[in-house]
């Protein structure tokens, strides 16, 4: 599929009969594709922090006044919420950092996870170098979830030419990329849209989807609303179409329903921080639990306890 084409079915009209047959046929080609298997990569945000990067769709930024002091949750909590993670059968534990937060630190967190859980690790922080990316590799991580954010360079400081640069670094350094768009607002055209799935596709995305701008009390990008989840589906299998073969998981998020009838079939289980929520712990806020994801899923006729496409679950040396 070509951009014109994507542009095109990101364009047709939500109730038409073509849109209900968009999200038939990435429902099929996920199903054939998946196996029926249904994904849970479990979200843990291991520190809140006025983030000086101030990216406007975040309630974890300095501007956004939410969280004034920084804060990371303690190793004892982290590995709770990690064993949690593994005893509901989570596919992969994705942590989460702000943009400022120590990487040696991040490192260390690795290690002690390796260690003690056997659930597959995803780095989820800044741009990093291929040394750094090494060191991901060493210290336990098997993939990176990055994105090339809609609005990057505007309303974020980060020029997009490094986000992509980043990716490269994943790649060779042989870290998985996982990858979303996002976050989708009703400001973004399609057009844009589907320069950022064409990308996942060319960079050979382990996953990728869709995720919707969620917009925190006193959000700078409030003015411009939310889409609702099923414009988000009409995006989440339109982003299937494109991405064909090469993925092993298509994801949506937040966790719904609608979405798992239009080619995902992956979603994110939160604790700790959200850029998303004013909670410190999401798992308290608008975070979903690795149960009702699991029961989404089975609703819509997925199978969350099949072995997952995207990683090889391996048994930790040493538990702590």
């Amino acid at each position: 599929m070509n951009h014109d084409q994507a542009v095109a079915l990101l364009s047709l009209p939500l109730g038409s009969r073509e849109v209900a047959a968009l999200m038939q046929a990435a429902d099929a080609l996920s199903r054939t594709q998946f196996g029926e298997k249904a994904e849970n990569h479990f979200h843990i945000g291991v520190n809140v922090a006025p983030c000086p990067l101030n990216c406007q769709f975040c309630s974890l930024t300095k501007k956004a006044g939410i969280f004034r002091e920084a804060v990371e949750f303690s190793d004892t909590q982290v590995l709770e919420w990690a064993r949690y993670g593994e005893t509901f059968g989570a596919d992969a534990l994705n942590i989460m950092t702000t943009g400022d937060f120590s990487f040696e630190r991040l490192l260390e967190i690795g290690r002690l996870l390796k260690r003690s859980v056997s659930v597959p690790l995803v780095a989820n922080t800044r741009d990093i170098s291929h040394a750094e990316g090494e060191a991901l590799l060493e210290a336990g991580f098997v993939g990176a979830y990055h994105a090339v954010r809609l609005g990057e360079g505007r309303v974020t400081p980060l020029d997009p030419k490094r986000r992509i640069q980043t990716i490269r670094v994943l790649k060779d350094v042989g870290l998985k990329w996982l990858n979303c768009i996002e976050p989708v607002g009703p400001e973004h055209s399609a057009e844009e849209i589907a320069d950022l799935m064409l990308l996942a596709r060319e960079h050979g995305a382990t996953f990728s989807g869709v995720m919707r701008r969620v917009n925190f009390p006193g959000s700078p990008m409030e003015p411009y609303g939310m889409i609702s989840e099923r414009e988000m589906a009409r995006m989440v299998a339109v982003s299937r179409l494109v991405m064909g073969t090469i993925p092993k998981a298509h994801c949506t998020h937040e966790p719904n329903a609608i979405s798992l009838a239009a080619g995902a079939n992956l979603f994110f289980p939160e604790v700790g921080s959200s850029p998303r929520d004013g909670e410190a712990d999401t798992g308290k806020g608008r975070g979903s639990s690795g149960e009702r994801c699991k029961a989404m899923q089975r609703e819509m006729g997925w199978n969350p306890d099949l072995p997952s496409n995207c990683f090889s679950r391996q048994p930790s040396s040493t538990r702590l």
